[in-house]
């Protein structure tokens, strides 16, 4: 039995001071009042009896306790919000057909998961689903072949589509585990290794390639790979280095061993992920998808993905919408 004073709501607000360093920013996150943020936190080391939060500091700073306690915190919530998620199915039952893309780095945990929050709701339903790349899912809604799709942002406005921003996926840099230092990567250690790039018909290629057209940066490149897995496999052989996002470095977990991700040692870019859906069907469906996807990207992407690499805090995260 949890000890009296110990709230699902005291969790939530703890993990969001945890994570903010501040009253002010978990308020914003919890959407509660200032006060009611300081006495939910009072009420959790009460009951625990013990500081979880050195309150003297500006940032606020996680105690010894805090430290160990927000671990399992973070793994309590990590676990309800999966099975809210999963126990969240929608009324898509008056559909007859559904013909759906989703871009391929969800293939490991997310796919399967909505697949199957899907087959659960589409009872009368005729329902396709492919996975692609994100150039390739963009084709097939500009041609009508899709109802749905989930893929990288173009920034395009498409004509006859709804756009529904979901998460921002930032660039980083990917390398053999202890070719670059830890301490800050500069252009001369790139400069030291090989780029390994996506084959150039890619969208993230292109997106990568006008950035640094943008920031006057060339980097040699002798392969050019069209299969993530694969580009990920020679970074691992320390072939050379790669920019890609957490979506790629957390697709590729069996190269964890073998590789580091680092920030980039330039200006900052990122990506967004967006469910796509045909202007002439109705709101709510493509709302309904559209919010399940969030959760499910928060709790098998964004979390994880930060717990790995705590120094993306901010910029992999939800899209407000």
């Amino acid at each position: 039995m949890l000890a009296k004073g110990v709230t699902l709501r005291g969790l939530e607000v703890f993990e969001a001071l945890a994570h903010s360093g501040s009253v002010a920013q978990a308020a914003e996150a919890t959407g509660l009042s200032q006060p009611a943020v300081s006495q939910q936190i009072k009420n959790l080391e009460a009951a625990l009896g013990a500081d979880l939060v050195d309150h003297g500091k500006r940032p606020m700073r996680l105690t010894p306790a805090g430290r160990s306690f927000l671990a399992r915190t973070t793994s309590v919530l990590s676990e309800l919000r999966l099975a809210q998620s999963e126990l969240s199915v929608m009324d898509l039952s008056h559909l007859t057909t559904l013909n759906m893309g989703i871009i391929d780095d969800f293939d490991n945990d997310l796919t399967p998961r909505l697949v199957t929050v899907l087959a659960e709701s589409l009872t009368n339903c005729r329902f396709k689903l492919i996975t692609a790349a994100s150039h390739e899912i963009t084709q097939a809604m500009k041609s009508r072949d899709l109802h749905l799709g989930v893929s990288a942002s173009t920034g395009e406005v498409l004509s006859g589509v709804t756009e529904y921003p979901l998460a921002r996926d930032p660039f980083i840099i990917v390398a053999p585990r202890g070719q670059l230092p830890t301490g800050g990567v500069t252009l001369d250690h790139l400069n030291s290794l090989p780029f390994v790039r996506y084959e150039r018909e890619q969208l993230i290629s292109r997106m990568v390639d006008a950035h640094l057209s943008r920031e006057r940066l060339d980097f040699p490149d002798r392969f050019e790979i069209g299969s993530h897995l694969a580009l990920m496999a020679l970074v691992a052989r320390g072939i050379g280095w790669t920019i890609t996002t957490p979506l790629g470095y957390m697709r590729a977990t069996r190269f964890h061993e073998q590789v580091e991700a680092h920030p980039l040692p330039f200006a900052p870019f990122h990506r967004n992920i967006s469910l796509f859906a045909s202007s002439d069907w109705a709101d709510r469906v493509p709302r309904d998808v559209s919010q399940t996807m969030r959760r499910l990207i928060q709790t098998h992407i964004i979390e994880p993905g930060l717990k790995n690499l705590p120094w993306l805090e901010g910029e992999l995260r939800l899209i407000d919408g």
